[in-house]
């Protein structure tokens, strides 16, 4: 397979989101310290996006030949049965990874990460399968993020605090809010806000956090994150030309700023400041290649 061939198929610019997914996850699972398991964990977790791409594009080649045909499979730089296959054994090297991370690094939660790893690889499985007009396939892919969150815990800690629990529901909503915000035709219509429930989760959550628990320090995190949303609601609400896509990667960059939110909230600051750093590579990298 050509490199190119495997950057479009990977969609690699959205990468960093799930390397900020799987330092939250980290942290809110109580993580006091990262060694070299951490580089282990970004480079599985990084083989379950690359792998679910691969696989989405397989699923979909039959609608890419109609709607899409210069994507890889239907413009004949590789075969569909080619992609399937790199696309499962990446994400069964990811949870070989997670497996090694239980037995091989303190604290050794043993089999817990690798059980997480293999609920992620079918959660996305079935959503490649099976998004195609799915009413609830923002949810399964809002899933999809959450067991990032659920298996990078299970590597520090085998228990599940409260703190990983809230992050994972926070970032659900905000996976389900943006995508099915997305799929709204008009939202100067009322009947059409509801998603927005679901995006004001996590607004509210940095609010509550300054106000209520008075940690000052959220603030710019809490300023950045609900200025980027409501600049990214803003294109969708203007529908020009180009505005719809632009919303969404600036949503799924989002991503990590609400990794960000959730870290500093925790109180680690720095590794919050960390998780920036992946918001503007994210952005760096949709520059040149898609992030839809």
């Amino acid at each position: 397979m050509k490199p190119l061939t495997a950057l479009k198929l990977g969609r690699v610019s959205n990468l960093p989101t799930v390397w900020t997914n799987a330092l939250a996850g980290a942290v809110l699972a109580g993580a006091g310290g990262f060694g070299a398991e951490f580089a282990v964990m970004l480079a599985a977790f990084s083989l379950f996006y690359v792998g679910g791409m691969f696989l989405n594009d397989a699923f979909d080649a039959e609608i890419d030949a109609r709607e899409r045909p210069a994507r890889p499979i239907p413009a004949g730089e590789i075969g569909r049965g080619a992609v399937f296959a790199y696309g499962f054994a990446l994400m069964a090297l990811g949870v070989v990874l997670l497996a090694w991370i239980g037995f091989a690094f303190e604290p050794r939660t043993g089999a817990w990460p690798a059980v997480g790893g293999l609920a992620l690889a079918g959660t996305i499985t079935f959503y490649d399968a099976y998004h195609k007009d799915n009413p609830l396939s923002p949810v399964v892919m809002g899933l999809c993020r959450v067991l990032i969150y659920v298996s990078a815990g299970l590597c520090y800690a085998a228990a599940f605090p409260a703190a990983l629990a809230l992050g994972s529901a926070l970032m659900l909503c905000y996976l389900i809010g943006l995508t099915y915000v997305a799929k709204q035709e008009n939202l100067a219509k009322v009947e059409n806000l509801w998603p927005l429930l679901f995006l004001a989760a996590p607004v509210a959550f940095g609010a509550w956090c300054i106000v209520q628990r008075e940690i000052v320090i959220v603030l710019p995190f809490w300023l950045l994150f609900t200025g980027w949303a409501l600049v990214a609601l803003w294109f969708l609400r203007r529908r020009s030309k180009g505005d719809i896509p632009r919303a969404v990667v600036s949503l799924i960059a989002g991503i990590s700023l609400l990794d960000a939110l959730l870290i500093a909230a925790s109180g680690s600051v720095s590794l919050a400041v960390l998780a920036l750093a992946g918001f503007g590579l994210t952005l760096g990298l949709q520059r040149y290649i898609s992030g839809t």
